[in-house]
């Protein structure tokens, strides 16, 4: 090996491991922070690995709340989200890939405009809506709203743009029903790129705080993330507790990517950008 190659494989790794660690590190400090006791936690200077290890910050944390049904809250809101998210957008990408109609590359270009406007701009419009449909202080006035994501769409059609029309066609010839074709072959041959949806649209709803805001006053009725900020009060921090149930709102994020990881790779790779 030439010591060019050898120059430029330790740049690369070296800031692989730069950029790794700028991402870690912080994840790192809230794990470690969290089994900190509180006189350990607000010493300077600040050290990341804690001297003794106690787990009081996610007793005294459990005994300020029903994290019990904030975390079922979560759970349902994710599940249920995400299997909607997969049927809606595979059915639009699909349809947006195979299908020929009138108009339908504006529908797209519109659909992916979307990603331009944030959600401060359009919560209003959406609130307004929820109400009218008794969604406030509902569980599925989290669920609906963001059900339809620009991003899987196109995530979806791109992926079946590689998808050789004369396969679509000749099961067509076969006999075979739009739905079932959509099920027993499109859904099959997408099963990479609906993977790594699955996994962005459990994170994405999970971690989701301002909509649930804005919808959810009933205490009853909070996901995890809404809990946690019930630490943040107007004039102090509870961070010991505060640290330990971000800690637990992670391991499902965390379990979930490590038994999809493999598919979340294949998916990406396997995603072009087609015309």
């Amino acid at each position: 090996m030439s010591l060019q190659k050898i120059t430029s494989k330790a740049i690369t790794y070296t800031l692989l491991t730069l950029v790794t660690l700028f991402f870690l590190i912080p994840v790192l400090w809230v794990v470690f922070s969290s089994v900190k006791s509180p006189v350990e936690l607000y010493k300077w200077p600040p050290s990341l690995l804690p001297k003794t290890i106690t787990f009081v910050n996610f007793e005294t944390a459990f005994k300020k709340g029903n994290f019990g049904l904030y975390f079922y809250n979560s759970a349902v809101v994710t599940i249920v989200s995400t299997i909607i998210t997969l049927v809606i957008n595979t059915m639009a990408g699909y349809a947006l890939a195979k299908y020929k109609f009138y108009g339908r590359d504006f529908i797209l270009v519109a659909f992916l405009a979307t990603l331009m406007i944030p959600l401060e701009i359009i919560m209003i419009p959406i609130f307004v809506v929820i109400r009218s449909l008794g969604m406030i202080n509902s569980l599925w006035g989290i669920i609906i709203p963001p059900a339809a994501t620009p991003t899987g769409v196109f995530l979806i059609r791109q992926y079946l743009l590689g998808v050789p029309d004369e396969l679509i066609e000749a099961a067509r010839i076969d006999g075979a029903s739009e739905w079932r074709l959509f099920w027993t072959i499109i859904v099959p041959l997408a099963k990479p790129v609906i993977s790594v949806l699955a996994i962005f649209s459990f994170m994405w709803r999970w971690n989701d705080f301002l909509w649930p805001l804005i919808v959810i006053s009933d205490p009853q009725k909070y996901t995890i993330q809404l809990a946690i900020s019930n630490f943040m009060g107007e004039y102090n921090v509870d961070w010991p507790s505060l640290l330990a149930m971000s800690v637990i709102a992670m391991i499902p994020v965390l379990i979930v990517f490590l038994i999809f990881q493999r598919q979340l790779v294949k998916g990406i790779v396997t995603t072009g950008l087609k015309e």
